[in-house]
Order: C-alpha cells, then sequence, then structure tokens
C-alpha cells in the first residue's frame, strides 16, 4: 500500500509521476472515476500548462469510452475490458481499468508502444491497489 502519513492524492499523482518518468513520450496521464470525475492528473494544469490532461472534460471522455466499450464487449460476448488504444495523426491513447477507475495515457506517436503498455497497466494494477479495489 503506500505509508499512513501519504494521502490517496499524493500517492496517486506519485503513480503517474513515475509512469511520466518510466516511459519516453508521456504527455499527460489521468486517473478518472467511473463516474467520470477526475482523481489525480500529471502534469497538472496551471499557469504554465494551462491544456493539460487534468481538464474535466478529458475525464469524463476517458469514462464515457471505457463505458462505451464495457457495453459492446458485453453486448458481444467477448469477455471484460483489458485496455482501450485510440491513435490519432499526433498521439495515441491508451486507457486501463483501475477497479473502479481508470488510467488513460496520453503518448507521442514515437513512444514504444509495448513500453507504454507494459508500464500503463502496471500502473493500473497501482491505482487499483491504492483506490482500495
Amino acid at each position: 500500500m503506500f505509508p499512513k502519513q501519504q494521502f490517496r492524492s499524493e500517492a496517486l499523482e506519485a503513480e503517474l509521476k513515475k509512469l511520466h518518468g518510466l516511459v519516453d513520450g508521456v504527455k499527460a496521464t489521468v486517473i478518472v472515476n467511473i463516474d467520470g470525475l477526475l482523481v489525480a492528473a500529471y502534469p497538472p494544469e496551471d499557469d504554465e500548462n494551462p491544456h493539460a490532461a487534468s481538464s474535466p472534460q478529458v475525464a469524463a471522455m476517458a469514462a464515457t469510452l471505457i463505458g462505451l466499450a464495457e457495453k459492446t464487449l458485453k453486448r458481444l460476448e467477448q469477455g471484460m475490458l483489458e485496455r482501450l488504444l485510440m491513435e490519432g495523426e499526433d498521439a495515441t491513447m491508451v486507457i486501463y481499468p483501475a477497479g473502479r477507475a481508470a488510467v488513460a495515457v496520453m503518448v507521442a506517436k514515437t513512444a514504444h508502444m509495448g513500453h507504454v503498455l507494459y508500464a500503463t497497466k502496471q500502473a493500473a494494477y497501482e491505482v487499483e491497489k491504492i483506490l482500495g479495489g
């Protein structure tokens, strides 16, 4: 788990910061709950970084995508969702379920996807543990 003196929010942000340090090309990461509310983000939105992925809209969109993917897989009887992967012209977004939350990572097109997928899956596992799932 995490040290008793460390708050959950600090542990979650530390996990996201660790992910940024482990994987080259990570642009932004968010943790979103199943209701679409932002739980944590890195880098955090501030005056120097006003377009960080910490906007509530990004969190809501990630939760919506997870919900649609889970319903689609259930309807098609294809089992539980393991991850979502969306590729755009400029970046790729990976979303992993983490219990009652999800970890969404935006990476540059040049990022090594095997490394991104492995590190994000591990981060989602840690997030689920931190959130008590």
